[in-house]
């Protein structure tokens, strides 16, 4: 078994251990009525962007999510939140620098012993969430699950559901298929995304992501035999239709979105294993992009 899958298998328990605790964080996570900024790079800011949503939907909150290179310094938070499995992004850790002493600021991070926990003002680790692989997997979706329980908005429901996307097999044809789309529409559009970005690490597949109600305009003219359109979430009436007409592989989600995800996690392994990559050695990828000064 390669790291990757190991650590994708692990979710449920992580989820719940975390939900379990999150009472002990609340001085270090938003508190309702706060203007937030959520932050990360790739995995962590899809992350990011998916925590924002649901907290602004939530009403806590306006709540907002950047890449943390694209952070906008004209604008004022009361605290702003890293994600960073390693803790050494550069990008992160260079944005919380030219924030102390101006904005509260917190990391979620899987590791005590990196520089990001004496570069934000307070920390919460989720250490038993940590990876060896590159491609992350437990550590974006505990750290989601955290920010759901503090919310209010985690269930043991949601870790059924995952403990169902581990054993159900994937569709038939699925893993066949040369193209993928992943859909999405509030904060499951963020996971689409991130269901994306994992095809295309783990697997070097053609495969995009796409608010729900945009893939009419446009990109639902690459749907043909031999693509797959996932949904994450409720579909907008008569886009499965529409997209079953043009020949593709219509896959509803039926679980909680988040498990949901884990499923593609599932398929990009095993689209991995059928051209013969090895998922924990991505092309072109290391754990953490740390840059030169």
């Amino acid at each position: 078994m390669t790291h990757v899958e190991d650590e994708l298998t692990d979710q449920p328990a992580c989820w719940s251990r975390t939900a379990a605790e999150a009472g002990a964080c609340t001085e270090e996570l938003p508190k309702p009525g706060e203007r937030v900024a959520l932050v990360g790079c790739g995995t962590s800011f899809f992350m990011a962007r998916a925590a924002a949503a649901l907290r602004e939907g939530a009403g806590h909150g306006e709540t907002d999510a950047f890449a943390a290179s694209e952070f906008p310094h004209g604008r004022r938070y009361d605290r702003v939140v890293a994600l960073t499995r390693s803790g050494t992004t550069t990008e992160v850790l260079d944005l919380l620098a030219r924030l102390r002493g101006r904005t509260r600021t917190t990391a979620i991070t899987a590791d005590p012993d990196t520089p990001v926990m004496t570069a934000a003002d307070h920390a919460v680790v989720l250490r038993h969430a940590d990876e060896r692989s590159v491609v992350q997997t437990r550590f974006a979706t505990t750290a989601l699950t955290l920010l759901r329980a503090h919310l209010g908005l985690h269930t043991e429901a949601v870790v059924e559901d995952a403990r169902t996307a581990l054993a159900a097999p994937l569709p038939p044809g699925l893993v066949e298929c040369r193209q993928f789309t992943f859909l999405g529409q509030g904060w499951t559009a963020a996971l689409a995304d991130e269901a994306a970005l994992k095809m295309r690490e783990a697997a070097l597949s053609w495969t995009e992501a796409y608010s729900a109600m945009e893939y009419r305009h446009g990109p639902i003219s690459i749907s043909a035999r031999g693509t797959a359109v996932w949904m994450f979430g409720k579909a907008p009436r008569g886009l499965a239709d529409d997209v079953r007409a043009t020949g593709a592989l219509w896959i509803e989600g039926t679980l909680d979105p988040l498990a949901e995800l884990v499923r593609a996690q599932r398929l990009a392994v095993a689209v991995a294993v059928a051209r013969g990559l090895d998922p924990d050695r991505p092309r072109h990828l290391t754990r953490s992009v740390v840059l030169a000064p």
